[in-house]
């Protein structure tokens, strides 16, 4: 795995923060936490995008979001555990690594074609 893979890991992190903020924030804060998420989600992600397929990351960086989100509503905030969102979220999860694994790492350097 090379450093832009782990941009786009590191995006996904951001992107569970901001979409938990966007439900739970209350004060000045948390939506300051919030905003500063979105932006580094999203930044870290179009950086990634630069030497990645774009479509790949993007695939990648809402599927891991989503797990995280669906995680953290579970050990966060007390959703129900249902074995059938764990199953669901672990054929997300196959998808987003078969995506990853049939990707080439960066584009070749010299040559924008």
């Amino acid at each position: 795995m090379n450093l832009n893979w782990l941009k786009v890991i590191m995006a996904s992190v951001f992107e569970v923060v901001w979409v938990i903020g966007l439900k739970h924030a209350d004060s000045f804060l948390e939506w300051t936490v919030t905003v500063v998420a979105i932006i580094i989600s999203f930044a870290v992600m179009i950086m990634a995008g630069r030497k990645l397929p774009v479509g790949t990351v993007y695939a990648v960086f809402v599927g891991l979001g989503t797990a995280g989100t669906v995680l953290s509503d579970i050990l966060l905030f007390n959703e129900p555990l249902k074995i059938e969102k764990l199953i669901l979220v672990g054929i997300l999860l196959a998808g987003v690594i078969g995506l990853k694994l049939v990707t080439p790492d960066a584009k070749p350097e010299g040559g924008d074609a």
